[in-house]
């Protein structure tokens, strides 16, 4: 309760700048890790699990943009958009609903993409445990000893709070697909959506460390929301990372538990 109650007790003190602080903090979590991970060769527990992700990352991806494709050339022909531009003969009209199609693309493939992270999260929960533990064990110079009741435990509730979220986020999107049908408006909505994705991506690997200081779920969902800068930093960079895909997810747990335990020391 301690990280809790000390982090909670500093929100009203600088509230203009603790946003771009915890997203500085978690873009700092990263350039940790990569240290940490090179000191303490974590390197097996990088490349295996990286190999099985980019491959799958890869395929889903390649299914989700040609099923957005498909939907939305589906969409297009049910309202005859194409023939009555042809008819308008309107060249800005045609730019706008180009732009509309491209940004309706570009959430869907957002709103695939949240599905294919939560399986993630869900299929490779155990392993994000087991890191966090272990990477906290050995910056808290404890003795580290596998505890599987401890693991199955933190699974639990991490699936648990993967699907709560996995609920509000297709909430949001869904809300969002219907605001990016609008010409000029529904431009700004890739960019919502990825912060979404990022934020959401951030609340799960920081809940690893959360639980670890006895925060009860509603606890942990509130301090998060009161710290969204960690969320979104962690998510941030580890969308940056998929162009090294390989290292991203458990490059990502890493980060959040170093700046957890920087957050918790300050």
């Amino acid at each position: 309760m301690f990280l809790y109650g000390n982090l909670l007790g500093n929100i009203y003190i600088y509230p203009n700048l603790r946003l771009l602080k915890e997203i500085i903090i978690a873009f700092q979590g990263f350039e940790d890790a990569r240290a940490f991970i090179k000191k303490h060769r974590f390197f097996r527990w990088i490349i295996i699990p990286g190999i099985i992700y980019a491959l799958l990352f890869i395929i889903g991806m390649f299914l989700f943009w040609h099923s957005s494709d498909t939907a939305v050339s589906w969409m297009s022909r049910q309202l005859r958009i194409e023939t009555w531009l042809q008819q308008a003969r309107n060249e800005w009209l045609s730019f706008l609903f180009v732009m509309t199609g491209v940004m309706l693309r570009l959430v869907l493939v957002l709103f695939y993409f949240s599905f294919f992270k939560y399986l993630i999260l869900i299929v490779g929960a155990p392993l994000f445990a087991y890191l966090s533990e272990r990477t906290e064990a050995i910056i808290e110079n404890k003795e580290y000893s596998f505890n599987w009741a401890s693991v199955k435990k933190d699974c639990t509730r991490s699936i648990l709070l993967d699907l709560r979220n996995c609920g509000w986020q297709s909430v949001y999107l869904l809300a969002l697909i219907l605001l990016s049908l609008i010409p000029v408006v529904g431009w700004i909505t890739p960019v919502i959506a990825l912060v979404l994705e990022c934020y959401y991506f951030g609340f799960s690997m920081l809940d690893f460390s959360l639980v670890r200081e006895k925060l009860t779920p509603p606890e942990s969902i509130k301090f998060i929301n009161y710290y969204k800068g960690l969320a979104i930093g962690n998510g941030f960079v580890f969308y940056l990372m998929h162009l090294l895909i390989v290292l991203a997810p458990a490059y990502a747990i890493i980060a959040a538990t170093l700046s957890v335990h920087k957050m918790k020391s300050e």
